[in-house]
């Protein structure tokens, strides 16, 4: 019977004749590099053209979105370094890799990113209490070619942003640009019409209100993961049923359930058996029912014999 302590010496792979099994990983993500790096450079190029043109016409919305634009500019980077050390291989000290970097990034970009509006935010408030002139007709051309720069970057990352949420910050991100560009050109319109100079900081306002909206679920996701928090797509009770549900096992304990990136879930848990010896068929069935009806690529199986001795483990949980 396998040992009840946690380390990997007890839980060998299955198909070697001992009664711990490793579910098959799950698929490589896949390779966003070329997406990242048009993305950079289009908005990094775009950064220098708007913040230049909104000092010259005195347009604290182009600022605004100067800003958070860089911000994006480095969230790009933090994830397109993140999604280069997940495919790095597993070492001594690293024994999952590098995985978990893409779970720092996705924070990185959320905490940066609401930094970055909580100053924008600050410098709106000033301006609407003291308004500045403001040139409309370059706050709208500006802002315009910032809608084409950001719906182009976003349209390089949609196919990744549902499965992956180092990818949906990236995306979230530059959908978010695009939209606040267009809130943009509609401002410099009404002043370009009206001549209201404080339409400027009240529309960089509005801009970093709903930045901050959108950031804020990727900041409790990203949290969650750096937490070991199940992933929410996943039910713990429905994991539990199933596993109860498998032929022989009898009670399970010490169950863990927790995202090792922002793609891959991982597995460990101690399964009460009434036999002995249930086989390496029950391991690789289990381990592949997890992988197929949850998405958990890497699930780790511990046996103990009905009637054994007590798992020091399964008396912690209980008490």
């Amino acid at each position: 019977m396998a040992g009840h302590d946690h380390s990997h010496g007890s839980h060998s792979h299955g198909g070697h004749g001992s009664h711990g099994a490793h579910g098959g990983h799950a698929h490589a993500p896949k390779n966003f590099g070329p997406a990242f790096a048009i993305g950079i450079v289009l908005n990094t190029g775009f950064v220098v053209v708007e913040a230049a043109y909104g000092y010259l016409s005195n347009s604290m919305s182009l600022v605004a979105d100067a800003g958070h634009n860089l911000s994006d500019v480095l969230g790009l980077a933090a994830a397109w370094i993140a999604a280069i050390l997940v495919r790095r291989r597993a070492s001594a000290r690293f024994t999952y890799g590098y995985r978990g970097s893409s779970i720092l990034a996705a924070l990185f970009n959320a905490v940066f990113l609401l930094i970055a509006m909580g100053a924008v935010i600050w410098e709106a408030l000033v301006r609407l209490v003291h308004p500045e002139p403001v040139v409309g007709t370059i706050v709208m051309v500006v802002a315009a070619i910032g809608i084409l720069v950001n719906g182009v970057t976003a349209w390089l990352f949609v196919s990744g942003a549902k499965g992956d949420i180092n990818i949906r910050g990236a995306f979230l991100h530059m959908v978010a640009d695009a939209a606040v560009s267009a809130g943009v050109v509609i401002a410099g319109l009404v002043i370009q019409l009206t001549g209201l100079a404080w339409i400027d900081p009240a529309v960089s306002l509005a801009i970093a209100g709903l930045v901050v909206w959108a950031t804020w679920g990727l900041l409790r996701d990203s949290v969650a993961m750096s937490l070991d928090a199940v992933p929410p797509e996943i039910s713990p009770e429905a994991v539990t049923g199933f596993l109860r549900g498998r032929p022989g096992v009898i009670d399970l304990h010490d169950l863990h359930i927790w995202p090792m990136s922002t793609t891959s879930v991982a597995l460990t848990v101690h399964l009460v058996i009434a036999e002995d010896h249930p086989g390496n068929g029950f391991l690789a069935e289990t381990a592949e029912g997890l992988r197929t009806r949850f998405g958990i690529g890497h699930a780790t199986l511990q046996i103990e014999a009905a009637g054994g001795p007590a798992c020091r483990l399964a008396e912690a949980c209980a008490a």
